[in-house]
This record gives structure tokens, C-alpha cells and sequence, in this order.
């Protein structure tokens, strides 16, 4: 007799979600099926059912989180909206995925997957806004841009999202908008430590 399909999945989420937990806390080489499964409340031979092993269920929550990303609808991006469609993409993603992407950008997480996660959120976004060419200096605005945002979002999650997400996008459109001196100079002046002079 087949089990329900919402109890399988409620049964791998489990597995997920303490995976998660585990991968906050140490290396991948460090975690065993042993501890995921007295966690989770199940048995082992539960586990071998949803995962070959611990490098099988890594692997599914970075798929899971790159076909979000993949799949996440763009509007048509006319000039001077590259930006705000990036910001949001990431906003978004961060959004629906915090508890894989707490683990999977937190402190033993991939480069490698970090890598995935910028090319695909950049390649989609590219091809939509058609006015962008070929130039030699586009890649390197493309990761200056996605670099720069997932870092910020990556700080505020491990920062216990000290500041509300409307607060950080904001100050992530501003710092592409204005720049990283203007931003510096507004910060110091609502802060009242500006002497009145300007920063150089």
C-alpha cells in the first residue's frame, strides 16, 4: 500500500528542514544521516527512501531553490529598470526560499552554489532586457550588480533581518541609484556625526 503523497512529503520535508538546521551549524562532512533522522523523529531506512545520501539531499535543495529562481516570471526591461527587476528577483527569492538560503549561503555554504545562483539570476534578466549588447564591460556589471545585492540579502539574513526588507531594498536600489559616496553621506547626516564637511 502506497503511502499518501502529503505524507511523503511532509516525511522529506522533515528531512529538509533539519538538514537546514545542521548545515547552519556545521559542514556537510560533519553531518550524518544518523543525526537527521533523530531529529526528524524517522528511521534511517525512511531517509534511504527520499535520498540516496547527505550529498543527494544537498543537491535537491540547491535544485530546488535554482528552479525557483529559474522559473520566476520577468516583465519586458527597458532601460533604467535593470535594477529594480534584479532587486526584486533577489528580494523574491530570499523571500520564498530563506530557510534553504540560510543554510545554503550561511557560513558553510558553497561558492560553487553561489556561483549558480548569480549566473542563473543574471543570464534570465540579461536576455530580457534586449537593449543590452554584447560589450566587453557587461559581465563585469552583471557581477558587480548580482554579487553586490546577494551579499547585502545574504548580511541581513545572517544578521537576524535587523532591518525590515522594504528598508534593505530600498537601500540596495539607492547605492546602485546614487552610489556607495552618497549613501555614506545621508547615513552620516541622519546620524548628525557629519561635521559638515563632505566625504572625498
Amino acid at each position: 500500500m502506497h503511502k499518501q503523497p502529503e505524507v511523503t512529503e511532509r516525511t522529506k520535508s522533515a528531512f529538509i528542514s533539519v538538514f537546514c538546521e545542521l548545515y547552519k551549524e556545521k559542514p556537510i562532512e560533519k553531518i550524518t544521516v544518523q543525526e537527521i533522522t533523530n531529529r526528524s523523529g524517522y528511521n534511517r531506512s525512511t531517509f534511504y527512501q527520499h535520498f540516496t545520501d547527505i550529498y543527494d539531499l544537498l543537491d535537491y535543495v540547491e535544485r530546488d531553490v535554482l528552479a525557483y529562481a529559474q522559473d520566476m516570471p520577468l516583465p519586458n526591461i527597458a532601460a533604467g529598470q535593470l535594477d529594480d527587476v534584479l532587486i526584486h528577483r533577489i528580494a523574491l527569492l530570499f523571500e520564498e526560499k530563506s530557510d534553504y538560503l540560510g543554510a545554503l549561503l550561511g557560513d558553510y555554504g558553497s561558492v560553487r552554489f553561489i556561483d549558480k545562483i548569480k549566473a542563473n539570476m543574471m543570464v534570465n534578466v540579461t536576455e530580457a532586457a534586449t537593449y543590452l549588447t554584447g560589450n566587453a564591460l557587461l559581465p563585469y556589471i552583471r557581477e558587480f550588480a548580482v554579487s553586490a545585492a546577494i551579499s547585502m540579502f545574504r548580511y541581513w539574513y545572517r544578521n537576524n533581518k535587523d532591518i525590515s526588507s522594504e528598508e534593505l531594498v530600498s537601500l540596495i536600489r539607492a547605492l546602485f541609484t546614487d552610489g556607495v559616496l552618497v549613501q555614506l553621506q545621508r547615513v552620516a547626516l541622519q546620524a548628525g556625526d557629519c561635521s559638515g564637511e563632505t566625504l572625498s
